[in-house]
């Protein structure tokens, strides 16, 4: 039995998320048909994230195990045969020690929202941003989103259907950074921490929006209210990266 890690890129606009899902096409269940098309084995392929309907990844990791040993170009490049006109591609593949595990050997997970801050709709990029034509004011969110890093209660930007057994998290570092075009600017939001609520990023993404268009909201007062409706709304999934997943063995930093 060999385990193998892989790295992904996909495009989630067309996908039910992550994770298998009777109700549409999902990544996982990309992957296994690919696995299976190859090696003939029924397997299950394990993500590092469970990423929503709709949000995209640069360098998601997932693994999975085979009975018989393939080196790890060929179960790249068979994979990407089988993926092929798909929305996932495998960037990398290597073979691991049967201790890892995509998920429970992270230890931190790394999140991008993109937001095309300008008047003009998003023609070109459009499902990988969320475009909001009214103009921010930056130090407004940044102000906000500094309150958050550290250790928090999040029901308030926490989804109801979540399954998280406590809805205390540690959110390590968020990060506005913004990028000028000729009719405009791209705000990028970054998120870091060993895990993440459901929903926690876009809720909080777009309550920093709904500041920076204006509104009277006080991070402090909705932490401490602990209840969704003190907070903005979701933000869209289109505008949502996962970026990469960081681990404590050599070479933590999978992808940059």
């Amino acid at each position: 039995m060999s385990r193998y890690k892989l790295t992904l890129e996909y495009d989630g606009t067309t996908l039910v998320g992550w994770q298998e899902n009777p109700g549409g096409v999902s990544v996982q269940s990309l992957l296994q048909d690919a696995v299976f098309k190859f090696s003939g084995e029924d397997v299950v392929v394990h993500s590092a994230g469970r990423t929503d309907a709709g949000v995209h990844a640069m360098a998601m990791v997932a693994h999975f195990d085979l009975s018989k040993k393939t080196d790890a170009n060929t179960v790249m490049q068979a994979l990407n045969f089988y993926l092929n006109n798909k929305p996932v591609c495998v960037l990398d593949c290597e073979v691991i020690s049967d201790d890892f595990h995509s998920r429970f050997s992270c230890i931190r997970r790394n999140y991008r929202y993109i937001i095309l801050n300008r008047r003009a709709p998003a023609v070109l990029e459009k499902n990988k941003v969320w475009w909001v034509p009214r103009k921010l004011d930056l130090k407004k969110m940044k102000i906000a989103a500094e309150k958050l890093i550290g250790n928090h209660d999040f029901t308030s930007f926490r989804a109801s259907e979540c399954q998280a057994k406590s809805p205390i998290k540690t959110l390590d570092k968020i990060e506005i950074k913004t990028h000028k075009t000729q009719n405009g600017q791209y705000i990028y939001i970054d998120f870091s921490a060993r895990s993440f609520l459901h929903h926690q990023v876009r809720n909080i993404v777009g309550t920093l929006v709904e500041i920076g268009l204006g509104k009277d909201l006080d991070i402090e007062k909705i932490l401490i209210a602990k209840n969704r409706s003190a907070a903005g709304p979701t933000a869209p999934a289109s505008g949502l990266y996962f970026i990469n997943a960081e681990y404590s063995t050599t070479g933590s930093l999978v992808c940059e």
